[in-house]
């Protein structure tokens, strides 16, 4: 029950930050921002929220400093929307999701890469060393009869 509350908060949250930030802040260091998750504690007082920023590094550093510095605005705007006798802090966190993909796509690449190799090299290699000499014809037949 207490997890299904969260979850409606978190979501709720989600929209009315993501809402918000649509309309636009007054800082000109806020970049594209996406609002991806928000997560809030068990007790409902305290919401990270993860972002991603579209764009550099620069700007990425520069849109989470115009977050943090709208988090009190934020936070207002959202205690206006919600029906909750408690606002719940809230902490911006960019999120490394999308540097994380792409860090995996470029293994899952090279593994492949690799893999192709050692098929190229496996279609055309043959059996190390020669025939066991001591294996004879005969010694076959008795075993499969």
């Amino acid at each position: 029950m207490a997890g299904e509350r969260q979850a409606r908060l978190a979501d709720r949250i989600r929209v009315i930050l993501a809402e918000r930030l649509e309309k636009g802040l007054r800082d000109p260091r806020l970049g594209f921002v996406t609002i991806t998750d928000v997560r809030v504690s068990g007790d409902l007082q305290h919401a990270s929220v993860f972002y991603t920023v579209l764009g550099t590094e620069e700007e990425r550093l520069s849109s989470g400093a115009a977050l943090t510095s709208a988090t009190g605005m934020l936070r207002s705007e959202v205690g206006k929307q919600l029906s909750t006798r408690l606002v719940p802090t809230l902490e911006f966190i960019p999120d490394a999701l999308p540097e994380n993909a792409d860090h995996i796509s470029a293994l899952l690449r090279e593994a492949q890469q690799r893999d192709a190799e050692v098929a190229k090299l496996a279609s055309s290699a043959s059996h190390a060393g020669e025939a066991d000499p001591y294996l004879r014809q005969e010694d076959d037949d008795d075993t499969q009869a």
